[in-house]
């Protein structure tokens, strides 16, 4: 029961997802084990409970965030956070997050112009990062999210993105 408390107390006064490999670390004394159940029973009490406030997993983490349907209540109090990108931005970080790891070159293509002033703003951003080189010829620089963009976005992980048609159903 302590276990839980203190753990809750962790997810709320933290920024950022918190990992359970990152919780096992600093809690000495509780297994790998307890600290995941803890977490997983915090989870049910807050999202099946009448609360404002629920636990989810985002970025490899945990975090307590607002229901979404107090959204429009919260946001007369506090500023949203606004990434601030431009819809050239927004283009280039949505061809990395479907179709990463991606050189430049292919997201050129993609694009139809030349992306390295949406790529710099991006990595200095921290949502798109080097992922390595690739097999090719040449051995270009591959890109690819980075755990902000999927907090950003509140992702539990890139495989949690809308598919084509999930959006084309939003169009229509």
């Amino acid at each position: 029961m302590e276990l839980k408390r203190i753990i809750e107390a962790i997810l709320f006064i933290s920024p950022k997802p918190v990992r359970l490999k990152k919780l096992f670390r600093k809690l000495e004394g509780h297994t790998f084990e307890d600290i995941e159940r803890s977490v997983n029973e915090l989870k049910n009490e807050y999202n099946y409970s009448d609360r404002a406030l629920e636990i989810v997993e985002v970025s490899g983490g945990y975090q307590i965030r607002t229901k979404i349907s107090y959204r429009e209540w919260v946001k007369r109090f506090v500023k949203e956070r606004d990434a601030g990108l431009t819809r050239s931005m927004l283009e280039t970080l949505s061809i990395v997050a479907y179709k990463q790891p991606i050189t430049k070159r292919e997201i050129d293509n993609v694009r139809g112009v030349d992306s390295a002033r949406m790529m710099k703003q991006l990595l200095e951003r921290r949502l798109i990062e080097i992922a390595g080189r690739n097999g090719d010829l040449g051995r270009k620089i591959v890109f690819r999210t980075t755990g902000k963009f999927l907090e950003l976005y509140g992702l539990k992980d890139i495989g949690d993105l809308p598919t084509f048609k999930e959006i084309e159903s939003l169009e229509q």
